[in-house]
């Protein structure tokens, strides 16, 4: 199965995974067509950004500047967790990846499957993601949703081996290099620092 998923994402392929809040879809961020087939895919606004889902914290440091000190510490609290960080970008991560903005969204998913699935499927630990589902049609939570909604355009379907999502989207927060948070989205967790 690791060999199999490798291969889909290695070549430009979109996969279905569990995470601990919700179902997503993601790609490797660095193939290009491989993001806008994820855009095709939900039916999605060019204009709205995906993000970085990584093993740990770690595994998503390349990809931006630097992490502000408020940030580190929302990370330390909350990662692995619903928390989604949202902080200036480095070159590694592609304009295309974030709809031309200066910043990525980045996330660790308090998740075995997805954590195990990242390991040993990607060399970086690193998927480009969004929720599994058309946009505008509400979050999926399990895996027979995603097939009803897009199994069939999509290249594979980890298993879930029983692992529920709590069904409520990440909070995402923004911090800039002020070191200000802000609030983008409230999802599962109430974040303070």
């Amino acid at each position: 199965m690791d060999e199999k998923i490798r291969e889909i994402l290695k070549n430009g392929g979109v996969i279905a995974f569990p995470t601990d809040t919700v179902w997503g879809i993601g790609c490797l961020p660095e193939n290009q067509k491989a993001v806008e087939k994820i855009y095709s895919i939900k039916s999605r606004d060019a204009g709205k950004p995906l993000i970085l889902l990584g093993k740990n914290l770690e595994s998503l440091l390349p990809y931006i500047e630097k992490l502000p000190e408020n940030a580190l510490k929302i990370a330390k609290k909350y990662f692995p967790g619903a928390v989604t960080l949202v902080v200036k970008k480095s070159s590694l991560t592609p304009d295309f990846v974030t709809a031309d903005f200066d910043t990525v969204g980045i996330r660790v998913p308090d998740c075995p499957i997805f954590a195990e699935m990242l390991e040993k499927c990607t060399d970086n630990g690193i998927l480009a993601t969004t929720s599994a589902n058309i946009s505008e049609m509400g979050a999926v939570s399990t895996k027979e949703e995603v097939i009803n909604s897009i199994g069939d355009k999509i290249d594979y379907i980890l298993d879930d081996f029983g692992f529920t999502p709590k069904g409520t989207e990440s909070t995402v927060v923004f911090v800039n290099e002020a070191e200000e948070l802000k609030i983008l989205r409230q999802g599962a967790v109430e974040v303070k620092i």
